[in-house]
């Protein structure tokens, strides 16, 4: 199984340079490397001149632009309803595309977007009860209600234009023959949930769009309450096309694997047909973590 790090990890002085952070993967055993959405397009460009190691994957929309004061091409959201935003939105992820050709990727990790609305104040509660060991109380339950629903009367318009967008990127990296990975998100009002993800792939051949399975994300949906785990693998399983790889401690995603607690089991059964894994692993965790990532997926049956 071929091992990408994610240049999430190359967020740090050290690695201003991307010819810089691609001698270090290599040097910490993996192989490849897949680029975030965090990375600017400097960096990217040095990490492909360098050919110190492949990119299998670009992460829309890299290369990171400022695209507003304060706003990012991150920011934008291919689910709006605005026109103008989802156009926009669109614009920077073809963009995407045409790196991911140019570097000679065989995948697009896409992020569909986001149900709109005023949903932070219910999720921030969520996080609070979790850490206050109350996610199972009534309280807890009353908000995921009221969550669930409000994302439910709004979710229609966003899921149309979500798979208006899906179709355009499917249709121009066809001839390309690079997948697009449709990948399971952190917030629940981002699109898609699992049986989203079926509705908006429907008709469009496996080969060409599937699910990038992302396990911090699904866990921490899991520890809200929201819906099980492998409820992903459960329905997805044969739309598996790629895995962003990373622990989860509390309700903080992107820990280097190994170092917190996921159940491993779960997730090695889930991904095992897979070829390649890309760690995401936040820029903050230690060296000896990041190095010593590779040989205990290992042991746990990946890698």
């Amino acid at each position: 199984m071929t091992l990408a790090l994610s240049t999430m990890y190359a967020q740090q002085p050290r690695f201003a340079g991307g010819e810089a952070f691609a001698e270090y993967a290599a040097e910490a055993g993996y192989d490849a490397i897949e680029v975030s959405h965090s990375t600017p397009e400097a960096k990217l460009r040095e990490i492909l001149e360098s050919a110190i190691l492949p990119v299998v994957a670009i992460h829309q929309p890299a290369p990171h632009v400022e695209v507003d004061r304060g706003k990012s091409n991150a920011d934008l959201n291919l689910a709006s309803t605005k026109r103008s935003e989802q156009a926009r939105a669109l614009r920077h992820a073809l963009r995407s595309l045409e790196w991911a050709v140019e570097a000679g990727a065989s995948a697009l990790v896409v992020h569909l977007g986001h149900v709109e609305g005023s949903f932070s104040g219910t999720t921030a509660e969520l996080y609070r009860l979790f850490r206050q060991h109350e996610i199972r109380n009534n309280r807890a339950a009353e908000a995921r209600a009221e969550m669930e629903q409000r994302r439910a009367e709004a979710a229609p318009p966003h899921l149309e234009a979500a798979r208006a967008a899906l179709e355009q990127l499917v249709e121009a990296a066809r001839p390309h023959g690079i997948v697009i990975g449709v990948e399971n998100r952190l917030g629940f009002h981002e699109i898609p949930l699992p049986h989203e993800s079926l509705a908006l792939m429907e008709g469009l051949p496996p080969h060409e769009v599937g699910h990038w399975h992302d396990t911090g994300h699904g866990e921490v949906l899991d520890r809200l309450g929201y819906l099980p785990h492998a409820t992903w693998f459960d329905q997805l399983g044969d739309r598996l096309v790629g895995a962003h790889v990373h622990d989860v401690r509390g309700v903080i995603d992107h820990r280097a694997p190994g170092t917190a607690q996921l159940d491993w089991e779960m997730v090695a059964g889930g991904l095992g047909s897979l070829d390649t894994l890309t760690l995401e692993i936040d820029q903050r965790e230690t060296d000896e973590d990041v190095r010593a990532a590779p040989a205990f997926l290992r042991s746990v049956g990946l890698g």
